[in-house]
């Protein structure tokens, strides 16, 4: 009994495997979304660095914080800019993990099912 409880349940009928499909198409979705917003942060975040470390240490840098816009030095500001980069860097290495196993989660389940998009199934009935 508990070992059946413990493997995933198999889909009854048809509109269970497709729904299944379709929910791991959104979360891939989701992943690729968050991806490219957390690479444009990222991508923000390489441009300051570019621009600040040329400069005086003792300029003056304004960083908003919190929706609040603080006046710093160059010196203050650019570690913790290096430091949130590098962080992204890190998401963005765990969410192209993820996304990389979604897609192969999604890839076995449409192979598995033999699950047809339109334009596939359009394409072999050409042929």
């Amino acid at each position: 009994m508990s070992s059946a409880a413990a493997a995933p349940r198999e889909p009854k009928n048809e509109q269970e495997v497709l729904g299944t499909y379709r929910q791991k198409q959104s979360e891939m979705q989701g992943l690729i979304q968050n991806l490219t917003k957390i690479e444009m942060d990222r991508n923000e975040h390489r441009l300051v660095e570019e621009t600040l470390t040329p400069l005086d240490p003792d300029r003056r840098a304004f960083r908003l914080v919190g929706g609040v816009l603080v006046e710093r030095t160059v010196r203050e500001v650019l570690p913790t800019v290096r430091e949130h980069r590098g962080n992204l860097d890190i998401v963005v290495q765990n969410l192209k993990e993820k996304l990389d196993a979604k897609q192969k989660e999604t890839a076995a389940w449409k192979a598995k099912y033999n699950i047809k998009t339109q334009e596939e199934a359009q394409a072999a009935n050409r042929q």
